[in-house]
């Protein structure tokens, strides 16, 4: 089964094949949730007033065809939610696994209403609430303390979702020449870019971090915890698209999220809140923790994945900076 919108007939009759919709129900419409970048995704109206999210991961990235990626993603994904939602103060901050078909790479979950991402914060003078960003941290606490162990279920160590990750998060930003001129993101960028990527003891600190990466860690990960992973509802903000997900290292999540909050420039305040409320266990590295807020920074900035960014060239240089001396940091 390949989901499509050109012919609903096809997807009501297997969604009735898969006991997801009765058998005296019909799709009375569809349409996209958002703008997503990894999976073909749908929200679907049915004829008894209910709707749910179903979404399809294929062998490559659905906003970019021509990057192949693991086409089981969106079922990683919803073993996440139905291995985490055993968790009840998880579960209440998630979508709820509706259905999972593992032969088409299928899942269907709640659908949570009205709601937008947190990308506008990248936006000028945008801001989070301080109630927002401890939901966000006190979240990431409860996933890595409940679910740690040193013996993983196979499916979360996600080997081949990391080793794409990897990729695009330690190697690809600081190639000399891949292909991706930065100026026609700003113009500038490349050439400033290049103080990086001719960096030889930078690389190889960078090198070093991406083993870190790609070892297994016994802390459950969201694996991809930036604003695009965060809904604004009604009831209050929650978590999506956990299909990075993998047992490493909380120091990586934990850097991801801060170095989003300083690229949209929120404030200290904000910044020491998400610490704050995040409960460091005691094997916690600072120092990883600090490359790893520097490597997302770097990556998002002079990497493939960008950001509707609104910063000058002159603060993304700044954040650079930052972001080498937290990488190198011999703390």
């Amino acid at each position: 089964m390949t989901l499509n919108t050109d012919n609903l007939t096809d997807l009501e009759s297997y969604l009735k094949t898969q006991k997801w919709l009765d058998a005296d129900e019909s799709i009375t419409k569809v349409e996209k949730p958002g703008e997503g970048n990894m999976n073909f995704t749908l929200r679907v109206y049915t004829s008894s007033g209910r709707t749910f999210i179903i979404k399809q991961s294929r062998a490559y990235v659905e906003k970019y065809p021509s990057i192949a990626a693991p086409e089981n993603r969106a079922i990683i994904e919803g073993k996440f939610y139905e291995f985490t939602q055993e968790n009840e103060k998880l579960r209440h901050k998630m979508p709820q696994l509706l259905g999972l078909d593992e032969v088409n790479n299928i899942i269907i979950t709640q659908d949570l209403g009205a709601s937008s991402d947190l990308t506008n914060l990248y936006q000028l003078d945008q801001h989070i609430s301080v109630e927002d960003i401890i939901s966000i941290s006190q979240y990431l606490s409860e996933l890595h303390g409940a679910f740690k162990t040193q013996t993983p279920d196979e499916i979360f160590r996600n080997r081949a979702m990391r080793a794409l990750n990897h990729e695009h998060i330690f190697n690809y930003p600081l190639m000399e020449d891949n292909g991706f001129d930065l100026n026609n993101v700003l113009d500038g960028l490349q050439e400033a870019a290049m103080v990086y990527k001719t960096d030889e003891n930078l690389k190889a600190v960078v090198r070093e971090l991406g083993e870190v990466y790609l070892a297994d860690g016994s802390y459950l990960l969201h694996g991809d915890y930036y604003l695009g992973s965060f809904l604004k509802t009604n009831n209050g903000v929650r978590i999506i698209d956990p299909e990075f997900c993998f047992y490493g290292r909380a120091e990586f999540d934990l850097g991801v999220l801060i170095a989003h909050l300083k690229m949209s420039e929120q404030s200290n305040e904000i910044i020491e809140a998400a610490i704050r409320n995040y409960k460091k266990a005691d094997d916690f590295d600072e120092k990883l923790f600090g490359q790893f807020t520097g490597i997302e920074i770097m990556r998002r900035i002079i990497g493939l994945a960008q950001l509707p960014l609104t910063l000058s060239l002159e603060k993304r240089v700044t954040l650079l900076n930052e972001a080498k001396n937290l990488i190198t940091s011999t703390l």
